[in-house]
């Protein structure tokens, strides 16, 4: 009876220490082994349970795909950034640096580049990253076939652009593998972005021997096959998707998360109270709680290369006049609409190129180039003025300020349609159109004012700039100067980065004073994030990095 109630005594005791031990563990994940340590002065030797580190994060909707020349957009961008790698990488500070490429000689005409790809490069089953695959994956991209919506960015490959429209063949596409470890481009004309731009997923490489034995590699979990920081664990379509840490990725010492577990959860309020509940570390602020979360410690308002904008159509009365377009470019109050029609921690527009470049003088592109556009009422009156004795006006045009079927679009026409009102005395109409009658009524110049976006593809301010040349599909203006034209060529033509700058600089200048857009805003990344959670990079041109997470 004695030696039972010991027995139960000491069944109780443990019962008590494992209770402990499950409260001070509790919300960590353990790991199979439990390795043992002695406790200082006993002599006793206790279980130390390690953890896994597992970030919970929500990626909205299922990824368009998982192919990198297919997945060209947000819903994919972030989770292929992580699973795969190109040549280069964009670092902590958003500069473009080595990545699967371990060494970069560009020839002296800066038209051929050769990459040297690192021994240690590898892909998640194992297999050697060659020359081969990056070869294989930007072919893949640029066959007609494939319809990759990210081609136009490897146009300045030489025979890129005509293989991709049907007119050249693959074997003229200027790319090749000099050996197994070493790539060779040779571009069309100098190209300072080009190594910016080949940080864009569609670079990614394929593994060859893996996409010829199955064409749907990248449609499963069991399939994929990536090169990066993480591989992909499982994927329930739909629902969710988890990484776990790729032992064979070159720099997986960096690694320093287990997991990654990714939901599909596309209601902002959902995703919100999930974040509160400890089943997300990251969560976007939905529109109304954005006042009352703006002061909140764990939020986090990072750039992203972006901005809100309108278009003038120049060839629309009133605004064939450029006093015109610059008297209702100046009565607009940007730092207004940011503060109290938004209200979400933006940044008033300055100019057309956003903050997030850093040029080479480690300087932001947007403090070097001033404040080029802000509200001033008594300039924008007598610009008006002025323009209408030009155009021998007594009364302006009727003008229609059209904008596509949203609260935010239609709270920012509102806002400028009384604007107008007040500083110069016009009365605008305002106009709705569905989101994709509006895109296509737009690129056909029916509107005579409308709103618009512009998302950077890759880290340069040409991206955005060489919208506007003559002919662009991207200007929607009608709006054509061939002095423009000729900054832009001569910039994609620079090889002195400072002289580049210097001309970027010039560029975004010259697009103001022309106004044939006025920038509203910047766009912005608002989110929450766990105070445990540390090392989340993201990129001003929109991906998310992980390689440097951590959560303590």
């Amino acid at each position: 009876m004695k030696k039972w109630l010991s027995l139960l005594i000491m069944a109780l005791f443990v019962l008590v220490l494992s209770a402990c031990t499950a409260n001070e563990e509790a919300g960590k994940t353990p790991t199979e082994t439990e390795p043992t340590t002695k406790t200082e002065g006993e002599g006793k030797e206790e279980p130390v349970v390690e953890t896994e580190k597992v970030l919970k994060l929500n990626n909205g909707n299922e990824p368009t795909s998982f192919d990198p020349s297919v997945g060209f957009d947000a819903v994919s961008w972030s989770a292929l950034n992580n699973l795969m790698e190109g040549l280069v990488r964009l670092n902590k500070d958003h500069q473009a640096e080595e990545a699967t490429a371990e060494k970069i000689d560009v020839s002296e005409d800066g038209l051929t580049y050769t990459f040297t790809i690192r021994e240690n490069a590898k892909w998640s089953n194992g297999d050697p990253v060659v020359a081969g695959d990056f070869v294989y994956g930007w072919l893949h991209m640029l066959n007609p076939e494939t319809a990759s919506p990210a081609a136009f960015l490897a146009y300045f490959i030489e025979g890129a652009e005509a293989y991709n429209n049907g007119e050249g063949a693959a074997d003229a596409v200027a790319i090749k593998a000099v050996s197994e470890k070493v790539f060779e481009v040779k571009l069309a004309a100098p190209t300072e972005a080009f190594l910016n731009i080949i940080t864009n997923p569609s670079f990614f490489p394929v593994n060859e021997k893996a996409a010829t034995e199955n064409p749907e590699w990248f449609t499963e979990a069991e399939s994929f096959v990536g090169n990066g920081p993480f591989k992909l664990a499982s994927w329930d379509h739909d629902v969710s998707f988890t990484f776990e840490k790729n032992e064979n990725y070159w720099d997986a010492d960096t690694v320093k998360l287990d997991k990654v577990e990714w939901a599909m959860i596309d209601d902002s309020n959902t995703e919100y109270q999930m974040y509160k509940t400890g089943d997300l570390d990251v969560s976007g602020v939905p529109s109304e709680l954005a006042d009352q979360l703006l002061n909140d410690p764990e939020l986090k308002n990072e750039d992203q290369a972006g901005l809100y904008f309108y278009r003038f159509n120049v060839s629309m009365e009133p605004f064939t006049n450029k006093k015109i377009r610059q008297a209702f470019g100046m009565a607009v109050d940007q730092q207004e609409i940011v503060e109290f029609v938004t209200k979400n921690g933006e940044k008033a527009a300055e100019g057309f190129v956003p903050y997030g470049f850093i040029g080479p003088d480690g300087k932001e592109f947007r403090e070097t180039a001033g404040k080029l556009i802000q509200h001033d009422a008594e300039k924008a009156k007598a610009l008006l003025e002025e323009g209408m004795k030009e155009e021998g006006y007594n009364e302006l045009p009727t003008v229609t300020l059209t904008y596509s079927t949203s609260d935010t679009h239609k709270k920012i026409a509102e806002a400028l349609q009384s604007k107008f009102k007040e500083v110069l005395g016009v009365e605008i109409a305002l106009q709705n159109v569905e989101a994709s009658v509006f895109a296509s009524e737009q690129k056909e110049f029916k509107y005579m004012l409308s709103r618009s976006s512009f998302l950077f593809d890759y880290a340069d301010p040409v991206n955005a700039l060489e919208s506007f040349i003559t002919g662009s599909s991207m200007n929607r203006t009608t709006w054509s100067n061939p002095e423009f034209d000729k900054l832009i060529a001569d910039i994609k033509n620079e090889t002195d980065p400072q002289k580049r700058w210097d001309m970027l600089i010039q560029a975004d200048k010259f697009l103001i004073e022309e106004m044939p857009v006025v920038p509203i805003h910047y766009y912005n990344q608002v989110t929450l994030e766990k105070s445990n959670v540390k090392g989340i990079v993201r990129h001003p041109v929109g991906y998310m990095d992980l390689k440097w997470a951590d959560k303590e």
